[in-house]
């Protein structure tokens, strides 16, 4: 007689509760030295050192542990991005739609900023890159579409110009967490606008309506506005 297959149960509320208490803790504490161990982390998250061994195998589980929380935040995001927006009657011109992409992002990328020194040693660069493919391919049809547009210049393929942009906003994320820049946001949309090659007044006027429609009062459509 063949055995039933084995069964997930879910975790309790206080199962998860303590994972979520170690991966916060491994947050702040690899982001304040990558050298960190488990026992600093378990130190920092208030739990037993066996504790964390019971939720993760190691320190390439746990990195493994922010990583797919980070990619299901990077989902989410998306999500967010593709949801459908007021009736405007056209859609987003291009610049529009890629510094709605890095302004929804950032914050997730900010959270776990910490993940790009810790890429290659515990998740592998193939491990990383995963992570930012549907950003990626995001990123590369909006710049399809402005490249038709011509809001942004057609020197470099769309594919390739995505990961050009790609490199420069961890970059940005990487001084961040090195402590030499801060950024809410609009400053790595800016650039990233003029690095696609969009115009500097077209950038900058579109990174401002974008930020004002999101503040108390502002117009939901302003985003679907034609940014030229």
């Amino acid at each position: 007689m063949t055995s039933p297959p084995a069964t997930h149960e879910p975790l309790s509320r206080t199962t998860r509760a303590t994972r979520t208490r170690i991966l916060e803790a491994a947050l702040r504490e690899l982001g304040r030295n990558a050298d960190s161990s488990l026992g600093d982390i378990a130190e920092a998250a208030g739990v037993a050192r066996r504790t964390v061994y019971a939720h993760f195998a190691g320190r390439a589980a746990l990195v493994g542990g922010l990583a797919a929380d980070a990619g299901e935040a990077i989902r989410v995001a998306i999500a967010v991005i593709d949801a459908p927006g007021p009736v405007t009657g056209q859609a987003p011109d291009a610049a529009t739609a890629l510094a709605r992409v890095v302004l929804t992002l950032w914050p997730v990328g900010d959270r776990y900023r910490t993940l790009i020194g810790l890429a290659r040693q515990d998740l592998g660069a193939n491990g990383f890159s995963g992570l930012l493919t549907p950003v990626r391919d995001k990123v590369a049809g909006i710049l399809a579409h402005g490249q038709r547009q011509g809001v942004f210049r057609t020197g470099v393929p769309p594919g390739p110009l995505s990961r050009a942009l790609e490199a420069h906003i961890l970059v940005l994320l990487d001084s961040v967490n090195s402590g030499v820049w801060a950024d809410d946001g609009t400053g790595a949309a800016t650039t990233t606008l003029i690095a696609a090659g969009a115009d500097r007044d077209v950038a900058a006027s579109t990174i401002r309506r974008l930020c004002d429609a999101n503040q108390p009062g502002g117009s939901a459509q302003q985003p679907g506005r034609d940014a030229q």
